[in-house]
């Protein structure tokens, strides 16, 4: 398996607890990781193209204002869904909130998750949690190792 999507899912599915047993809120947390990685996503890394690959360009002052305003658009709704839940699904953590919180975060040091306090918080409460943190740690490991000759 190469796809992070599949990957969450397959794993969640052997664990048992990140995928709901009930077929709705199954087709929710389903849905929510689908839209961090065809929604959110797309829209993270075009800023972080924008800000590291384009900034030396004639046309970059104009296109800035574009790219920020399409990633703002995606925490706005996060924060409009999150209202006072601590997560996508309410009290629940699911594979949908994971994957969310993992595109956000790609957002930490713009200052554009910094304006929406509610999937800030969501983002912090989900990289806090110990598994999340192993998770990190485990796959952080692969960049640390020196390459084999």
């Amino acid at each position: 398996m190469f796809e992070s999507g599949a990957i969450i899912l397959r794993t969640a599915a052997r664990g048992g607890e990140l995928i709901p047993a009930d077929p709705r809120a199954r087709i929710k947390a389903s849905h929510w990781l689908v839209s961090a990685l065809d929604t959110v996503e797309p829209a993270v890394v075009e800023c972080t193209i924008n800000k590291m690959s384009e900034a030396s360009r004639s046309w970059f002052a104009e296109r800035r204002p574009v790219v920020l305003g399409s990633i703002e658009e995606r925490p706005a709704e996060r924060q409009a869904r999150l209202r006072d839940r601590p997560w996508l699904e309410g009290k629940a953590v699911t594979v949908g909130n994971l994957m969310m919180i993992s595109v956000l975060g790609g957002l930490r040091g713009t200052g554009l998750l910094d304006r929406f306090p509610t999937p800030a918080a969501c983002v912090a409460r989900g990289e806090g949690r110990s598994a999340y943190r192993k998770a990190m740690a485990d796959h952080l490991t692969a960049f640390e190792q020196p390459a084999a000759a």
